[in-house]
């Protein structure tokens, strides 16, 4: 009686669902941004508005997935301009207009990928040097690289791509099924292998990871490697989605691809990542300025919506709110007890 009274409680107990608190909070943000868009500016949630708005998030997801690897190591990937820039121009370039030498491009956008993402990985991983300033040193060998292929002048998309990347499969943007099969590996390489545990854990916490023996170094190298895999995929997407793009496409994914990881929950200082929490807030991110430039507001306040939207997720999820508060009366100059 006692064994059947005691295992009776843990039976009935059920699956426990542990939802990040990150993707309760962006979830919400994102349903209810909606909401007002389509009370204050119905035309920022039209069809087209919407069929305009999510390729572009699709894209900002897929750089924040692999800027969130990165992150999860404690670090940051600035190179994710020239990354993406770099393999919109290999893309239109190397092809120029034939569709035939698309998938040779792309094969060679993908191993300047793996290059870039090497470089990061011995600079920072293995030598140890300041990750703002590798990845800011792996962009500007890009962005050389780039200017050499392109001389600053923007190509014509070949129709293939435009048609892969930049069409529609029963009404929804391929775009997006691009962004779902990126997060889908994320997600399972991450959370559901045994490397990808291990690598959550030296990124929690790396002392306690190399005294149990983990490769410290050589995961936090491959991280970027992997980063640079997501932002040339990226590229690609965006070289598809845009007719004509330039050799600087990728300038404006720098601030964001960092502002959705950190809306999404994952801190900062490195630890457990959030693939959906990233990607919901890529859409929130997106649908916030489409919103914004539909009350008719000038398009140069995107960038201060996008810094405004980087310093509260900060604020959210690395300040220690409840430990400010605590200390309050001292903070005020009031007398605390003894």
């Amino acid at each position: 009686m006692s064994n059947s009274a005691t295992t009776r409680p843990a039976l009935a107990a059920g699956p426990r669902w542990n939802i990040p608190k990150g993707l309760i909070t962006i979830g919400c943000a994102t349903v209810l941004l909606f909401v007002v868009s389509a009370l204050a500016a119905p035309s920022s949630v039209s069809g087209t508005a919407l069929r305009g708005m999510l390729p572009i998030a699709s894209v900002l997801a897929v750089a924040g997935l692999g800027q969130m690897l990165v992150i999860q190591q404690g670090g940051i990937d600035l190179s994710v301009a020239g990354g993406i820039s770099m393999t919109v121009v290999v893309v239109t370039h190397i092809p120029d207009g034939d569709n035939g030498k698309l998938f040779p491009a792309v094969l060679v956008a993908a191993l300047i990928a793996v290059a870039a993402g090497v470089l990061n990985g011995l600079l920072i991983g293995m030598l140890g040097l300041n990750a703002i300033i590798a990845t800011l040193g792996t962009n500007a060998l890009l962005y050389g690289a780039d200017l050499a292929l392109s001389g600053g002048r923007p190509r014509i998309t070949t129709k293939l791509l435009a048609s892969i990347t930049g069409g529609t499969t029963l009404g929804i943007p391929n775009a997006v099924f691009f962004a779902l099969a990126a997060l889908l590996v994320v997600s399972v390489g991450v959370k559901r292998t045994v490397p990808g545990r291990r690598f959550e854990a030296i990124g929690a916490n790396p002392r306690a990871a190399r005294a149990v023996g983990l490769r410290v170094r050589g995961h936090r190298a491959s991280a970027y490697v992997w980063a640079q895999l997501l932002y040339c995929l990226a590229g690609v997407m965006l070289a598809g989605i845009t007719a004509q793009p330039s050799a600087f496409e990728g300038d404006s994914f720098l601030l964001v691809s960092v502002a959705v990881v950190v809306l999404g929950g994952t801190s900062l200082l490195g630890g457990r990542g959030y693939p959906l929490a990233t990607v919901v807030a890529a859409v929130f991110l997106q649908q916030l300025v489409q919103f914004v430039v539909a009350l008719g507001v000038s398009t140069a306040v995107q960038t201060i919506v996008q810094a405004v939207a980087l310093a509260i997720g900060v604020s959210l999820y690395t300040v220690n709110w409840a430990g400010l508060w605590s200390q309050r009366p001292g903070l005020l100059g009031a007398p605390t007890a003894a």
